[in-house]
């Protein structure tokens, strides 16, 4: 991505104590420095809010802006913990190593804490739609708070998500179709009309290949929750949007890569 010539975002650093997690919480603020009517504002939440300076999201949203790529979007950086394989992780069921203990503590963290934090500290009364994202362990995060808040939220963004998370060991009796988490959940819940899925990967992610169908499983677990989302309802074309990058790994440089995706996907002028 080109030079920004403007910066047309403000940034704002807040703290925010946290009853449910027992931590002090960092969050950023990235707000359009461009006019914006009150009802045409859509939030957008993502964790490892630490890693956005890396990413460049200043500068991913001022170019997008400058283009007139996307509509307006409030993005919200949350800093991860020092726990963070506890907080982040599913709420319902933890995986077979016992982590992803405090994950049910930090949905509700977002959803009673944070969300009335970012009404009190911003101009926006009521955001158009309220949207989730998140890298890694972060994505798997982002998606089952959207998955089991769908009144709430309406699209969410995974990047390399960890979505092998899984009740048992490869040498505990581990079955495929059985023991992914996220995939049971979108197996045995409901289709709600609405939800959109952007899913992004990279070739060069990891090496492993459990099940050897030379596959990647970070690849292969991210199209299998794909086929679950599809038997459930969801068309692959109107509501799921796969991006599957040659070079990719998984590492932050290539969610800056695809993060301007993600935006003109979710926000773009004319979608």
């Amino acid at each position: 991505m080109p030079l920004v010539k403007q910066t047309l975002v403000a940034v704002q650093s807040h703290i925010l104590p946290s009853a449910f997690l027992q931590r002090d919480v960092h969050v950023r603020f990235f707000i359009p420095s461009i006019p914006v009517k009150q009802d045409k504002m859509s939030l957008l939440l993502i964790n490892d809010g630490q890693d956005m300076e890396e990413i460049r999201l200043t500068d991913i949203l001022s170019e997008l802006y400058q283009q007139n790529d996307i509509c307006p979007v409030f993005c919200v950086g949350i800093h991860c913990g020092e726990d963070r394989k506890n907080e982040y992780g599913t709420a319902s069921v933890k995986d077979y190593k016992g982590r992803g203990a405090r994950a049910g503590l930090y949905t509700k963290f977002i959803l009673e804490e944070l969300l009335p934090f970012i009404t009190s500290k911003s101009d926006v009364t009521a955001f158009r739609e309220k949207s989730f994202a998140g890298f890694s362990l972060g994505g798997l995060s982002a998606l089952d708070v959207v998955w089991n808040n769908p009144r709430i939220f309406s699209k969410v963004g995974v990047f390399s998500g960890s979505l092998w998370w899984r009740t048992k060991g490869l040498d505990e009796g581990y079955v495929e179709d059985r023991d992914r988490i996220m995939h049971a959940q979108i197996r045995n819940g409901t289709y709600n009309p609405g939800l959109k899925f952007f899913f992004e990967t990279g070739r060069l992610d990891e090496t492993e290949d459990r099940n050897n169908n030379g596959i990647i499983d970070s690849i292969d677990d991210t199209l299998g929750l794909i086929e679950e989302l599809e038997r459930k309802g969801y068309n692959r074309h109107t509501d799921i949007r796969y991006l599957e990058l040659k070079d990719g790994r998984h590492d932050v440089a290539t969610w800056a890569k695809a993060m301007p995706e993600f935006l003109k996907w979710g926000w773009g002028k004319g979608i």
